[in-house]
């Protein structure tokens, strides 16, 4: 596993993370158990770095792990979700509230990361992230980020100097961060934390026509933004459009690996990246995720025609939406 430097944290993280969205809520039914084997096996292999949010139903069972396991490791919650998008409910009293509820849920004294979970770009104030920061003096958080839909909110985030981090969606379906927040981002010494990389499991290359999802996954009931943003689902691209990309993918994989490896270990060539977490519900899948770090580099020929399909298929659709 490689570590890279998150922030001004001093932290040293696994390039692969586990994102746990999936083991909580709008992905269908979850097994706790398998779920729960599924953060250990992450452990084992060298996983040093977990998010999770307030909402999603997953923070209890990282405070398991944290009371199982003897390893040190990071976990990265949020807040905000519930009173999203009434900027003027992100008061002292209601973000207090959610920290102190996060706290119970993971059992401890102090939130490693505490990133606020894509609230509209009025809430990124001076007078929101006062109170973040009236919350680490306090010992409540250690640092906290922001988890953001849109270039503009990364843009104006990083503005505050007590951002350690940006969570943004970014992937082969989703390049921009690379051109619009990367630069600045690294000039600041902010981590940047790749979120939804195998956009909504379309990158895994298991997906056909055919595919069903649950009634209460995402995928099924939010794919033209009906109930959160479109983005969200399948990185913001046209289901049948991205079944046409990943097959002219597929001939760039790599003998002995896997899509999903080729699109975590395509997300890794970019040094400003700090970490990318990828989402599994069962110990299979976390393995196969996290052996995209042992791949070596791709070559730039499959770097070039990976930025040709994107240009070809998926750009129009989204470059210029988020």
């Amino acid at each position: 596993m490689e570590y890279r430097e998150l922030g001004r944290t001093g932290w040293k993280v696994s390039s692969i993370g586990l994102g746990t969205w999936a083991m909580g809520s709008s992905w269908g039914a979850v097994d706790s158990s398998e779920a729960l084997a599924a953060l250990n096996r992450a452990l084992d292999l060298g996983v040093n770095f977990f998010d999770t949010a307030d909402v999603y139903g997953s923070e209890p069972l990282l405070g398991q792990l944290r009371r199982e396991r003897r390893e040190p490791f990071y976990i990265a919650t949020k807040l905000g979700v519930r009173i999203n998008p009434d900027p003027k409910a992100y008061t002292r009293e209601n973000i207090t509230a959610f920290v102190e509820e996060s706290l119970r849920n993971l059992g401890t004294e102090t939130i490693d990361l505490m990133q606020l979970h894509v609230p509209p770009i009025e809430v990124y104030n001076p007078e929101t992230f006062g109170i973040l920061d009236d919350l680490v003096a306090q010992g409540k958080i250690r640092h906290y980020g922001v988890s953001v839909e849109r270039i503009a909110e990364a843009q104006k985030a990083i503005e505050y100097p007590g951002v350690q981090s940006v969570q943004i969606i970014f992937n082969i379906f989703r390049q921009r961060p690379a051109e619009d927040i990367f630069p600045e981002a690294k000039r600041r010494r902010v981590g940047i934390i790749a979120r939804v990389p195998l956009a909504s499991g379309m990158l895994t290359g298991k997906m056909t026509r055919a595919t069903t999802f649950a009634p209460d996954d995402h995928r099924n009931y939010n794919r033209d933004g009906q109930a959160f943003d479109r983005g969200e689902t399948f990185s913001g691209v046209d289901f049948e459009i991205g079944l046409q990309t990943v097959e002219e993918l597929r001939p760039l994989v790599p003998p002995g690996a896997t899509m999903a490896q080729m699109a975590l270990r395509w997300i890794l060539m970019f040094e400003d990246v700090t970490c990318a977490i990828a989402g599994a519900r069962r110990p299979a899948q976390a393995e196969d995720n996290i052996h995209a770090a042992d791949l070596p580099p791709l070559s730039d020929s499959t770097i070039e025609t990976i930025r040709a399909l994107y240009d070809r298929h998926i750009r129009a659709q989204v470059h210029d939406s988020w």
